[in-house]
């Protein structure tokens, strides 16, 4: 009995550093860099679905990530904290836009350099905005135009124009 008892002691402690091993290949190989960067600040009217941890990407490459997402009290517009690595120097006139990665979600934060001969500094604010499109939104429009468009089309009558006798009201004077 003591040598089975053994046998399984060996046995999980073995498995149990085997899954040490994977754990640490997965937070090496994570994605996650911790090289030295600086914090941005940009505030938009409205950032659905961009949450801390999203990628901050410059022409599809991923430069920095999302650290923060807040209210601002006084002008109730969303500020953003951002990471971007100290490699990556941003002229002044940089655009910040919430894009989506996919139909199905995700977001995340697009930088478009500019051409400043001026940076932004560390803990700097990225004034150039443009807050995330809701698809919702898109899709509740294009209803109701389209909508309107068949309303249009059905010939609704008005004020104008012959009445359902065949007389035109705008032809005839009072007697």
């Amino acid at each position: 009995m003591a040598g089975r008892g053994i046998g399984e002691v060996l046995t999980g402690a073995a498995v149990l550093l085997a899954a040490a091993g994977f754990l640490a290949f997965a937070v090496a190989h994570s994605g996650r860099t911790a090289s030295a960067g600086y914090k941005l600040y940009a505030s938009f009217d409205h950032i659905d679905g961009l949450n801390p941890g999203a990628d901050v990407r410059i022409a599809g490459v991923k430069v920095g990530n999302v650290l923060v997402t807040r209210v601002d009290p006084k002008t109730f517009l969303a500020t953003v904290t951002l990471f971007v690595r100290d490699e990556i120097k941003l002229p002044k006139d940089t655009a910040a836009e919430v894009t989506s990665e996919s139909l199905l979600g995700g977001k995340f934060l697009n930088l478009s350099p500019g051409g400043d001969a001026e940076d932004i500094p560390k803990d700097g604010i990225i004034t150039i905005t443009q807050s995330s499109v809701s698809l919702e939104q898109l899709l509740g429009k294009f209803i109701f135009s389209a909508a309107s468009l068949t309303d249009k089309s059905k010939g609704a009558t008005g004020a104008t124009g012959p009445d359902q006798s065949g007389k035109d009201p705008l032809q005839e004077a009072p007697k």
